[in-house]
């Protein structure tokens, strides 16, 4: 059973019969919103970026993203750039696999953010979603739904903490701007 998460809200990452997630997947979804023209609606290409910035304390130490595929220690890995987004079919664009268990033990928190590459704001965004994916089963865990649009052109989405011995997954829904997750660094520091 899927759950809607509404921003800041916080979800462990048990399994149902008490097992621990031992790898999950971040799905991002979206499609270009149609535009009224002289000639009917039609849509524009909107490339829309995950990444998944790796966190020890406070410290970006790794960063996965279309340019750096793989985390430096093989746990986290983004399965390639998707420059158009979807036909509405409500599928992942991108994906970014997490091998909870080969997380090296200094790296507390994983934050996953969405940026508009080509620049347009979420105001031209529609159908955006994040979601967490069990995936040694497929079964989806949460969803986080982008919603509004606005001048914006990215959004810190959510992110994964060790709790213990297990993870939670909070959704933050912060609109930032920026066209890599290199210009979002600093919005992110409040939210570890």
């Amino acid at each position: 059973m899927s759950v809607n998460l509404s921003k800041g809200q916080a979800i462990s990452l048990q399994k149902s019969d008490g097992g621990t997630l031992t790898a999950v997947r971040m799905g991002l979804g979206w499609q270009a919103a149609p535009r009224r023209g002289l000639f009917g609606s039609r849509t524009r290409e909107i490339d829309l970026d995950a990444s998944a910035v790796l966190f020890a304390d406070r410290q970006a130490v790794d960063v996965v993203f279309f340019q750096h595929l793989v985390s430096d220690d093989g746990s986290v890995r983004h399965t390639g750039d998707n420059l158009v987004g979807g036909a509405g079919q409500g599928g992942d664009d991108e994906a970014i696999l997490v091998d909870l268990q080969r997380i090296p033990v200094h790296i507390n928190q994983i934050v996953f953010t969405v940026n508009s590459f080509t620049g347009q704001s979420f105001a031209e965004v529609q159908n955006a979603f994040c979601r967490l994916v069990d995936e040694t089963n497929g079964q989806e865990l949460a969803r986080y739904t982008l919603t509004g649009g606005g001048p914006y052109t990215a959004q810190i989405m959510a992110k994964v903490g060790r709790n213990g011995t297990g993870w939670t997954m909070t959704a933050i829904g912060e609109p930032a701007n920026g066209r890599t997750f290199q210009d979002l660094l600093p919005a992110l520091v409040p939210h570890l």
